[in-house]
């Protein structure tokens, strides 16, 4: 995209400290951009910026996980308008977590919209939308990866149409719904829920934050992978049991097993690990 683009220049989010060391580390969006030769700009506040480039002429901004709401003085500057790439079938899932709420939802099906952004959360005219299928077991870090790879494509296919003439507008249609940040309380799983439940909460917050599970004398287990536990769990699961190799934990209409975890003061392991430890133990 960038080798057929006139691309003036990048603006991400400033250095955070990052890692154990707390190195000031940049985002890859800047690493990407400084590799390619482009002027990158972070700005603490965006309403000095747009006085800073006030003046220089824009045919179009495209925008991507920016992690800001723009302000319309900004959305104004560019001749045809703000382009925003949002991993859903819009006006589902607007806001912060479409594809967690998505896995959460046990849905089956997602996808990747490009819009023209006006003052409104994910309000804006469509552009381009494109269905995708989210695969059993998909994580969110997995479904993640594989929408932003669409969602580039579908970037660039609108990029071409700009080139081409005057973007067709579609207003958004059908029934809107809008996601929430993730809080604290969010990670909890409640094994009185059921077993489908709790497996597509952990798929939709791994392999970060990563949801959260009390077990045993653990308080805070963070679950990385689960799946529906397929036998008869009325008969033979407990609260937390190794069946064969699987380390299974009865859910409220079967039960839960539990592939790969991380205890506190330990690293990733697997159920079957943390069984056999967990049992020397006690």
């Amino acid at each position: 995209m960038a080798e057929r683009t006139d691309l003036v220049g990048v603006v991400t989010q400033p250095d955070r400290p990052a890692g154990r060391g707390h190195k000031l580390t940049p985002t890859p969006v800047k690493a990407a951009a400084l590799a390619l030769g482009l002027s990158v700009y972070e700005p603490q506040r965006l309403r000095p910026f747009i006085e800073d480039i006030r003046d220089e002429r824009f045919d179009l901004f495209a925008l991507a996980s920016y992690g800001k709401i723009l302000p319309q003085a900004l959305l104004d500057l560019p001749r045809l308008g703000a382009l925003n790439v949002h991993p859903s079938l819009l006006p589902e899932y607007r806001g912060a977590t479409p594809i967690q709420t998505a896995i959460a939802n046990g849905d089956t099906e997602t996808g990747v919209s490009i819009m023209l952004m006006d003052a409104g959360m994910d309000t804006g005219d469509l552009v381009l939308q494109e269905r995708v299928g989210i695969e059993s077991g998909e994580t969110y870090g997995e479904l993640h990866d594989r929408l932003a790879f669409y969602g580039g494509e579908l970037l660039g296919r609108a990029l071409d149409l700009a080139s081409a003439g005057p973007l067709r507008r579609m207003p958004q249609q059908g029934e809107p719904s809008v996601t929430k940040p993730i809080r604290k309380e969010d990670l909890r799983i409640d094994w009185s829920w059921p077993a489908a439940r709790i497996v597509d909460r952990v798929r939709s917050l791994a392999p970060q934050p990563g949801a959260r599970a009390s077990l045993f004398a653990f308080d805070s287990l963070k679950l990385l992978k689960a799946r529906v536990y397929q036998g008869d769990a009325a008969g033979e699961v407990g609260r937390g049991t190794l069946i064969g190799k699987d380390f299974v934990v009865r859910a409220g209409d079967g039960a839960v097993v539990v592939d790969e975890l991380i205890a506190p003061n330990h690293g990733r392991e697997t159920g079957l690990q943390f069984a056999v430890r967990a049992a020397v133990q006690r």
